[in-house]
């Protein structure tokens, strides 16, 4: 049976890889991993919009990995409306940086499962294989985490390099033409972020938990036996 302070280290991280497993389904699920700010080009350029009245050519857009909407402004008012990445939006993207990004999150979601119960099987007992060790769970941990920075890295290259928020934004425009004025990394985003540094922390604590505390030895006093107390 492992010790108590090993026992309480293997709860924590398995703790902590389910609580990363919630936090990736919860960011994959929710569509606002990038918010942004739209300008109607189309529409200023029409009446030579000055620097007061753009803000009526200016609209919002934001998306998550399978679905967003947004507020089109080309002078006559706001107008919403909401789309999906998966069927037909997708063709029009990066579609294989789209599907890698899923794919890694959906990889990391199943690492941090076996990452939960590897930590568990530790809590509970000393497995007499390595593998399903420590040294098992830091393999899991690194690979949970490995994935899904791997994941975030892809999305903020589909962003910053192939125009991801520009191409959602002028999907099925016909008329009017998008550019992108502002671009923020939303919630679900950091929450990825969350998640590989939660699976840092797991490395960190199945590290400590391998550390070999010195014991505290009481000294015992040593008895004298004389020939006095013999006799005595």
């Amino acid at each position: 049976m492992p010790g108590c302070f090993k026992k309480t280290l293997f709860a924590l991280a398995s703790l902590v890889s389910f609580v990363s497993f919630i936090l990736i389904v919860v960011a994959m699920g929710t569509p606002k991993w990038m918010t942004g700010k739209i300008l109607c080009k189309t529409g200023a350029d029409l009446v030579n919009a000055t620097d007061p009245e753009l803000v009526k050519f200016i609209g919002e857009i934001y998306y998550g990995l399978f679905r967003g909407g947004k507020i089109r402004q080309c002078g006559l008012g706001g107008r919403r409306s909401k789309f999906t990445i998966f069927p037909h939006m997708v063709k029009k993207l990066n579609t294989g940086l789209h599907v890698m990004i899923i794919m890694f999150l959906c990889v990391a979601i199943f690492f941090s499962l076996v990452s939960f119960g590897f930590c568990i099987l530790n809590a509970i007992k000393v497995p007499y294989r390595a593998i399903n060790g420590p040294a098992g769970a830091c393999l899991w941990n690194f690979l949970a985490g490995g994935f899904v920075v791997l994941a975030v890295t892809s999305f903020m290259a589909a962003v910053k390099l192939h125009h991801l928020t520009e191409r959602i934004a002028n999907f099925q425009e016909n008329v009017f033409r998008f550019v992108i004025l502002e671009e923020r990394f939303e919630d679900c985003f950091w929450i990825c972020v969350a998640s590989a540094t939660a699976h840092a922390v797991n490395l960190l604590l199945i590290a400590i938990s391998g550390i070999h505390f010195p014991k505290i030895k009481t000294k015992t006093e040593e008895v004298n036996v004389t020939a006095e107390d013999i006799m005595y």
